[in-house]
């Protein structure tokens, strides 16, 4: 287990950007002044977003807006198919996390029942749920022409057990020794359980959950407010390629992964910046991105719109898929509402 700890390299370039995401942390406890109303809201927009996007990572073809009705709709018409399937447990799961983190340990029981929840509608997981897994699950690339190459070769699977039972251990214990930044644990944790690859499907979301439940245990209690896995999305290529360069040298004694933990405090260190913009407002329209914002200033200029007319107004300015994803973030925050259904679907502006 001092092989966890080695495999840090600090430099001044990591400490700075620490700095300036415990600088936010501070900030954000001390003058939020947001109503429980609109907080409550951003948090049911986030599990949308952050189930579309987690899914999405891993090749769903969901957007936030089918991700919304699906969830509306779950308590009368079970999901069908992987992706429905997919995007449920994720949801279930992250919002056990969001509303009880604070009764959540970090253990081997509570990971595999983790799993299980993440799987639970899957059909085809049925049998593997919630168990590690009992087949070597190595992780490749699949080229245009069809060529397959071998990225990663994880854990086999008689060392999962004990070595998930080791990182287990080290996260709990360095936790509770406070000498190691826990924003250094976390990513290593992280890093770790992504290295073992510990089941046989399911690794890259629950990652991320647990990633979620391990950084509102720590404080950061900005979390449910903006999505760590839609910046992850937008940044996938750079995702892969820090986890590639590192996992290489994985159990080697050139073990580095400051690739990796680079990416993953950008990644926070852009969360935060959001999570500025909702501390600094009290309108919802100022924490929409720029190509939200763009779409929403549609609704100044008439009264109803199609999504064929949002389409052919911005064609070419933006892929079909961010214009769904715009449209459900801007109905989650109450800007525009949905009237007529079917083909006679049109938004108007609240």
């Amino acid at each position: 287990m001092e092989n966890y700890k080695k495999r840090i390299k600090f430099n001044q370039e990591i400490l700075s950007k620490i700095a300036k995401i415990d600088e936010f942390k501070g900030l954000w406890q001390g003058s939020l002044r947001l109503s429980p109303q609109i907080l409550s809201r951003l948090k049911a927009s986030v599990l949308i977003t952050s189930t579309g996007a987690s899914t999405r990572i891993e090749g769903s073809k969901m957007d936030d807006e089918e991700v919304a009705r699906l969830l509306r709709g779950l308590h009368v018409k079970p999901p069908v198919g992987r992706d429905q399937q997919e995007v449920a447990g994720y949801a279930d799961l992250l919002g056990r996390i969001l509303d009880n983190y604070k009764t959540f340990k970090i253990t081997e029981g509570q990971i595999l029942q983790f799993h299980e929840i993440l799987l639970h509608f899957a059909e085809k997981d049925q049998i593997h749920k919630g168990k590690y897994k009992r087949e070597p699950n190595t992780v490749i690339m699949k080229k245009e022409n069809g060529e397959v190459i071998v990225l990663f070769n994880p854990t086999p699977p008689y060392l999962v057990k004990k070595e998930m039972g080791d990182v287990i251990y080290w996260i709990n214990e360095e936790m509770e020794k406070k000498e190691l930044h826990p924003l250094m644990i976390i990513a290593n944790f992280i890093f770790e359980f992504l290295a073992i690859h510990p089941f046989k499907d399911g690794n890259g979301r629950l990652s991320r959950a647990l990633t979620n439940l391990l950084m509102l245990k720590t404080g950061y209690s900005y979390i449910p407010y903006v999505s760590m896995e839609e910046i992850i999305e937008e940044r996938r290529p750079d995702y892969y390629l820090s986890l590639r360069a590192t996992q290489k040298n994985h159990k080697t004694d050139h073990e580095d992964i400051t690739a990796w933990i680079i990416f993953f405090l950008d990644v926070l260190i852009e969360q935060t910046e959001w999570a500025r913009k909702i501390m600094d407002s009290d309108q919802p329209e100022k924490l929409l991105s720029e190509k939200q914002l763009q779409i929403y200033k549609l609704f100044e200029q008439k009264e109803t719109l199609s999504k064929g007319e949002i389409f052919d107004l911005l064609v070419g300015a933006m892929p079909e898929v961010s214009i769904r994803q715009a449209l459900s973030r801007l109905i989650t925050l109450k800007l525009i509402e949905r009237i007529g259904a079917g083909r006679a679907i049109r938004y108007k502006k609240m």
